[in-house]
C-alpha cells in the first residue's frame, strides 16, 4: 500500500469514527414532544433548567409588582392548578412521568397592563401579565393561555430553543459553562428561550413549529382539565384583532393569522375527546 492510499484509508476511518460519534450524540441528544412525537434537540439536563429557572423566576416576582386584585390572582391559581393538574396526568399518558418531580407549580400575576401575555418556565413556574386578562375575558379564555404556554414546557421547547442557541451562538459549551464564562448573555438567552423577553435573535425561525405543537398540546390540556377548546378559536382571533403597528408580547415572535385559526380549529375533534364539562 503506498503513502497516499494509507492517509485515505486513515481519513475514512477518522470519518467513519466522526460519523458514528455524531449519530450517538445525536441520539443521545434528542428528547420526544409528546403528543406529536416529534424528535428535538436537548443538550440541558432538567435539574440545570429547573436550577436556572427557579433563580430567574424569582429575580422577575423581585422586580415586578405583583398584582393585589385578589379575584385576579385566585382566578389565575384556580384555572393553574387545573390546567397542572392535566399537565401532570398527560405526561403519565405519554410515558413521561419520570418528569412531574421536576415540577412545583407557581403562578403569579403581574400587574401590567400594557403587557399581553404570559409564560412558563421550566418546573412550572408561570406569570400571567394583567394586559392579557381583558383579552381572556372569563377562565376558559384564561385555561387557553396557560394550556398554551405550559404546553411550551412540557414539550420542553425553552431546553431545545437554548441547546440551539448554545450550540449556534455560544459554540456549543455546556450550560454551567456559558453561565460561568458568559452570565450575561446566557441568561438572556434563556428569558427569550421561555417568551420572557421578546428579541430572540437567531431562535426566531423555530418558533412557528413550537407555536403549533403548544398549540395542539394545549388544546388537549384545557380539555382535560374540564374547558371547552372551542374557547381557543375566539382567544386566538381577539389576540390577532390586537395587532396593528405593535402586537402583542404573545404574538411578537409568530403573528396569529388565519392559517393559524384554522389549523387550531382543526385540532379542536383530537381535544375532544378529552372534555368533560
Amino acid at each position: 500500500m503506498n503513502k497516499r492510499a494509507g492517509n485515505h484509508s486513515i481519513i475514512y476511518a477518522l470519518c467513519k469514527v466522526f460519523t458514528i460519534f455524531i449519530l450517538c450524540f445525536s441520539l443521545a441528544a434528542c428528547a420526544t414532544v409528546p403528543l406529536t412525537e416529534r424528535k428535538s434537540l436537548s443538550l440541558i439536563s432538567d435539574s440545570e433548567l429547573v436550577s436556572l429557572s427557579n433563580d430567574q423566576y424569582a429575580k422577575v416576582l423581585k422586580e415586578s409588582k405583583l398584582s393585589t386584585d385578589q379575584e385576579e390572582v385566585q382566578m389565575v391559581t384556580r384555572v393553574g392548578k387545573r390546567i397542572a393538574t392535566a399537565a401532570e396526568g398527560f405526561l403519565k399518558e405519554s410515558g413521561a412521568g419520570d418528569k412531574i418531580k421536576n415540577y412545583k407549580w407557581q403562578f403569579n400575576v403581574i400587574e401590567d397592563d400594557k403587557t399581553v401575555n404570559a409564560w412558563c418556565m421550566p418546573g412550572g413556574k408561570v406569570a400571567v401579565y394583567t394586559g392579557i386578562l381583558p383579552v381572556t375575558k372569563n377562565e376558559t379564555g384564561l385555561a387557553v393561555v396557560l394550556g398554551h404556554e405550559v404546553a411550551h414546557a412540557i414539550a420542553e421547547h425553552g431546553n431545545e430553543r437554548m441547546s440551539q442557541a448554545l450550540v449556534a451562538q455560544l459554540g456549543g459549551v455546556a450550560l454551567s459553562a456559558a453561565l460561568a464564562n458568559q452570565p450575561a448573555e446566557t441568561t438572556q438567552l434563556f428569558m427569550a428561550a421561555y417568551g420572557v423577553t421578546a428579541n430572540v435573535g437567531a431562535l426566531l425561525p423555530y418558533s412557528r413549529l413550537h407555536e403549533s405543537e403548544a398549540d395542539r398540546i394545549g388544546l388537549t390540556l384545557m380539555a382535560k382539565a374540564g374547558y371547552d377548546p372551542h374557547e381557543a378559536v375566539r382567544f386566538w382571533q381577539a389576540m390577532s384583532a390586537q395587532g396593528g403597528s405593535r402586537p402583542p408580547t404573545l404574538l411578537s415572535t409568530h403573528p396569529a393569522p388565519e392559517s393559524r385559526i384554522e389549523k387550531i380549529k382543526s385540532y379542536i375533534p383530537e381535544a375532544m375527546r378529552y372534555y368533560k364539562k
